[in-house]
């Protein structure tokens, strides 16, 4: 049902549009490793994408779609979401009638033991049925389960892993895939969507790297100038004695020339 059918059913005494400066409204998260997991997730994005200006993804953020009810009893913030086509700029929740109407193109929840089921069942319908969001995914970081679906017809069908074990998102352009402990991103190609840390850490590598290439060139080059100068003295001496040579030659009355 959409936000204007639910209106219509309503009287107009009953009609209440509550604030759109609404504050996120969601519960502390469970372990640290969720907590790891959105940060990993947000700040790779984030970096990938850091010359786009035309999404919004964030992490345990209420998401209020409701035009006279804040929220549902029942369903709280994504762990994490992404909207495509909208402005890039911070914001307290995603409240859907100030946003276009806007859902999330792309939601990935990270279960645990207490919410897997829900995850899995009532949350998959309302992203199903309510949000219609293209892309829904889940991930368990502690027995590595990564399941994705596309919204096809109105219904999710679940999306087939690749021989990698990734799954495509079409709406991010980037594959989804299990590295380690985490879930990450993975461009088309296959690569690794690094965070900016690792981004630094590498750079740093290949900049201690270039260090030391530059260093033994230096000592390559060191060691070519050592030897140039030794062959020029060679020379030299090999000069100055044949200068000698010629000239007792000459004492002699031969001519070194003719020789």
């Amino acid at each position: 049902m959409t936000i204007a059918q639910e209106i219509e059913i309503l009287t107009e005494e009953e009609i209440v549009f509550p604030p759109s400066d609404l504050y996120s409204d969601e519960p502390p998260l469970e372990t640290d490793i969720h907590l790891q997991q959105i940060i990993i997730l947000l700040e790779s994005l984030n970096w990938i994408w850091q010359e786009r200006n035309d999404f919004y993804a964030a992490g345990n953020l209420t998401i209020y779609y409701s035009s006279y009810q804040k929220k549902s009893s029942d369903f709280r913030g994504p762990d994490f979401f992404v909207v495509l086509d909208t402005e890039r700029k911070s914001r307290k929740s995603w409240v859907v009638w100030e946003e276009n109407g806007q859902y999330p193109h792309v939601i990935i929840e990270i279960l645990s033991s207490s919410t897997a089921t829900i995850d899995k069942n009532l949350k998959k319908q309302i992203y199903q049925n309510i949000f219609r969001t293209p892309e829904y995914y889940w991930f368990d970081p502690d027995t590595k389960e990564l399941a994705g679906f596309n919204l096809v017809s109105g219904e999710y069908q679940a999306i087939t892993t690749t021989e990698q074990g990734y799954l495509l998102s079409k709406q991010l352009g980037l594959y989804l895939g299990v590295e380690g402990e985490f879930l990450r991103f993975f461009t088309l190609s296959g690569d690794l969507v690094l965070k900016p840390v690792e981004v630094a850490i590498q750079t740093q590598e290949e900049l201690s790297q270039t260090q030391e290439e530059l260093s033994q060139t230096q000592e390559e080059l060191s060691q070519t100038q050592e030897e140039l100068s030794q062959t020029e003295q060679r020379l030299q001496d090999q000069t100055h004695r044949a200068e000698r040579l010629a000239a007792k030659l000459r004492e002699l009355n031969i001519d070194p020339d003719t020789i």
